[in-house]
């Protein structure tokens, strides 16, 4: 039986669910924009009427004022997008169970074997749009396929509320005059290296030797290839699966550059701490430490290393991400900080030691533990390292509430 797979994808998805919160929002221009004080101001998300006047997602919020003087700006609320997009699952869960999200407001939905029940996939979509219309106040485009590339790329074809079906007759009309850069994955430098081969739509692509991809590409040549001949295998994950995750990282834009190693400290110190609380909450354990760094002048550099022992403490990791900082660190002001933990292990794969560092770590881990407790309790800014009160500007960062985690990847 040939799949049926929608792709189900939010429509200016933030700025729509704050317009369904405060309804004098719905007739002015409007972005949800980022802190501008803690230097993260760029446009999240744009309304229709923003749109016409060119704005863009991700550029600066003083760019966008200058394209639209009576531009409303609001600020991000994740925890109520978070809200929406559950609501949106449950309503898709009313379908079938195999729902597997990709970002926060993006779900495929895998329903051919809902057929019978629910009537065609065109059919099944105008329903899903019409419900989340009527139930939610906002909106979603759906795009309707038989594998998870085309139905993605039918849902942006056309916006707001609408469905989009790309079949095995048909995507060789649909899909293959678009432009390149429109396939899932080809992002600005794919294409350009794409450009100069003399590849410019998705029906070049599909046309071109895979020899030859593979040589611009190696394996990821071919995989392009496979997308765009419609040939994509991947199954639609049920609702229960849960994300792989391969790693788990924070990284912050801070307040003000980074200029000395206390500064440098203080935020490191946040981000391991929030880098840990997630790995014991996922059931994790690390083997290695990531550190990001960027400039001021927007340069950047990305270092790793080896852990002694696999762990969940901050104190470990931190140490760390600290010496990798300072085998590395560069003259300049640091802008941009980040920490990765990645080589991960399950909890419950432990190896028993009597070393006692290892003990040590363990009753750190176990202190740590209670502080998650007493943060899920009074706010994650309730306990703090002392030397965060040295910069109150820093140590405003909460990177528990400002950053979502999402599905790593496409591939499963």
């Amino acid at each position: 039986m040939e799949k049926v797979i929608l792709h189900s994808d939010g429509n200016c998805f933030y700025a729509a669910c704050e317009m369904m919160e405060r309804p004098e929002l719905r007739e002015v221009p409007l972005v949800v924009g980022g802190d501008e004080e803690a230097r993260h101001g760029i446009v999240l998300a744009k309304n229709e009427i923003a749109k016409k006047f060119k704005i863009i997602t991700g550029e600066a919020l003083v760019v966008a004022r200058q394209k639209c003087p009576g531009l409303m700006v609001v600020p991000a609320r994740y925890p109520l997008y978070l809200k929406y997009a559950g609501l949106l699952r449950d309503l898709y869960m009313e379908y079938t169970d195999q729902v597997e999200a990709f970002g926060l407001d993006e779900c495929w939905l895998d329903v051919t074997h809902s057929l019978h029940l629910f009537g065609k996939g065109e059919d099944i979509a105008n329903k899903i749009r019409r419900r989340v219309k009527d139930e939610l106040g906002v909106t979603v485009s759906v795009g309707v396929s038989y594998n998870k590339i085309f139905a993605k790329l039918g849902s942006d074809m056309k916006k707001p509320d609408a469905t989009t079906i790309i079949t095995k007759g048909d995507y060789r009309q649909k899909v293959w005059p678009l432009p390149v850069q429109d396939l899932m994955y080809v992002g600005s430098a794919t294409r350009e290296k794409l450009r100069k081969s003399n590849i410019r739509t998705i029906g070049q692509l599909a046309r071109t030797d895979p020899d030859i991809l593979n040589g611009l590409f190696g394996k990821w040549g071919y995989v392009l290839w496979v997308f765009a001949n419609g040939e994509d295998p991947a199954p639609v994950a049920k609702s229960d699966a849960g994300p792989i995750i391969k790693s788990v990282g924070n990284s912050s834009t801070t307040p003000h550059d980074l200029r000395t190693d206390d500064d440098i400290k203080i935020t490191m110190y946040i981000m391991a701490e929030s880098v840990a609380a997630r790995l014991r909450e996922y059931g994790y354990r690390c083997r290695t430490a990531q550190i990001n760094v960027r400039g001021n002048d927007l340069s950047w550099y990305t270092r790793q290393g080896p852990l002694p022992h696999p762990c969940q403490d901050s104190g470990e990791l931190f140490k760390a991400a600290w010496g990798l900082y300072m085998q590395n660190k560069s003259p300049g002001p640091v802008r941009t900080l980040g920490v990765r933990a990645t080589g991960l292990t399950k909890d419950d794969i432990q190896q028993l030691s009597f070393l006692p560092e290892i003990a040590g770590i363990q009753r750190h881990e176990e202190a740590e533990r209670a502080i998650d407790g007493i943060r899920k309790r009074f706010g994650n800014l309730s306990v703090r390292r002392g030397i965060l009160f040295t910069d109150p500007g820093l140590a405003g960062i909460n990177p528990l509430e400002d950053h979502v985690i999402h599905p790593v990847s496409y591939f499963r």
